[in-house]
C-alpha cells in the first residue's frame, strides 16, 4: 500500500458456524500499518493474513469486540506469533491489545493456559493491555477512535466510531437505539445481518440476537447511512450471497450496500 488512504480489508465475514468462510474480522490499514479487529476463531487468521500481504510486524494495534470464541481465540495466535517475532528482535515497537477489562483478562487467562511464558512475559512490556471504559479514545493510525459499550443482550461487548471518515462499527449485534442519533448520517455503517429476512424462520436470527438483511438495510435507510456493509452472516449459499443480499437489501436501502466476501477490501472515503 502506497497511498494515504484507509482501507478495510474483510478477512473473514462470516458468523460463529460457518465453514465456507471465515468467522468475521477485519484489518484497517494505511500505508504498512495496521489495525486488526478481532481474529476469528482459529490459526486459519494467519493464513489469511499472508493471502492479503499483511506482515505481522505491521499490526500495532488489535481490538477484541468481546469473549465469544469465534472473535477472541484467533487474537491467541496472533499474540503467540507476534511474541515470537519480538523475542527473536524481529518486531519493532509495542503490540497495544485494546479490550473492555473483562475481555482482556479472559484473553490473559487464555494465553496463560496455552502459550510458553517467554510469550506472556511481554505482556505489560512489548504487549501493552489497553483496558477500554466506555467513551474511551485512543489514537490509531492517526485517527481518533473513540470506544463504546454497545450494551449488547447477551455479554460485554464494545463497537468504536471513527468519526475523521465517518466509521461506525456497532459489533455483532443490531445497533442499539441508543446509537442512532450518533450512527445518523455516518459514511459507513459496518452492521452484522445473520441471514436473509426471507430465511428468518430457517435460520431463527432473532433467537440469537441478530438482524437479517432487511432488518439492517432498513435501519440505515432511516438513519440516512451513505454505505452500509453487511457482515457476520450465515454461508449456506456463499456463492450467491452476495447477489441475494443485495436483492434483498436494495428493495429498502437507497445508500450504496456492500456485501463483501472474505478478502475483500473497499477504500473508505470521505
Amino acid at each position: 500500500m502506497t497511498d494515504n488512504k484507509l482501507r478495510l480489508t474483510m478477512l473473514g465475514t462470516g458468523n460463529a458456524a460457518v465453514t465456507k468462510c471465515y468467522n468475521t474480522c477485519f484489518a484497517l490499514r494505511e500505508e504498512n500499518q495496521c489495525f486488526l479487529v478481532d481474529a476469528g476463531g482459529g490459526n486459519q487468521i494467519l493464513r489469511i493474513l499472508q493471502d492479503q500481504e499483511i506482515p505481522l510486524t505491521q499490526i500495532h494495534d488489535l481490538f477484541i469486540t468481546h469473549a465469544h470464541s469465534d472473535h477472541i481465540l484467533g487474537a491467541v495466535w496472533i499474540i503467540r506469533m507476534i511474541g515470537q517475532l519480538i523475542n527473536r528482535g524481529k518486531y519493532q515497537g509495542t503490540l497495544n491489545i485494546y479490550a473492555n477489562k473483562e475481555v482482556a483478562e479472559n484473553l490473559k487467562t487464555i494465553c496463560k493456559i496455552v502459550l510458553m511464558e517467554k510469550i506472556t512475559r511481554l505482556f505489560d512490556d512489548k504487549m501493552q493491555w489497553r483496558f477500554l471504559e466506555d467513551g474511551n479514545s485512543h489514537t490509531i493510525l492517526g485517527r481518533e477512535v473513540s470506544f463504546f459499550d454497545i450494551r449488547s443482550t447477551k455479554l460485554l461487548q464494545y463497537g468504536f466510531q471513527i468519526r475523521q471518515e465517518g466509521v461506525f462499527f456497532c459489533g455483532d449485534e443490531p445497533l442499539n437505539e441508543a446509537f442512532y442519533q450518533k450512527a445518523r448520517n455516518a459514511q459507513y455503517l459496518l452492521h452484522e445481518a445473520f441471514c436473509l429476512y426471507s430465511e428468518r424462520e430457517l435460520f431463527k436470527p432473532y433467537e440469537k440476537h441478530h438482524s437479517t438483511v432487511k432488518d439492517a438495510c432498513s435501519l440505515a435507510e432511516k438513519l440516512h447511512v451513505k454505505n452500509l456493509l453487511l457482515m457476520h452472516t450465515e454461508d449456506s449459499h456463499i456463492e450467491e450471497r452476495k447477489r441475494l443480499y443485495l436483492e434483498e437489501g436494495k428493495t429498502c436501502f437507497s445508500g450504496n450496500l456492500l456485501i463483501p466476501d472474505d478478502g475483500e477490501s473497499i477504500t473508505i472515503r470521505h
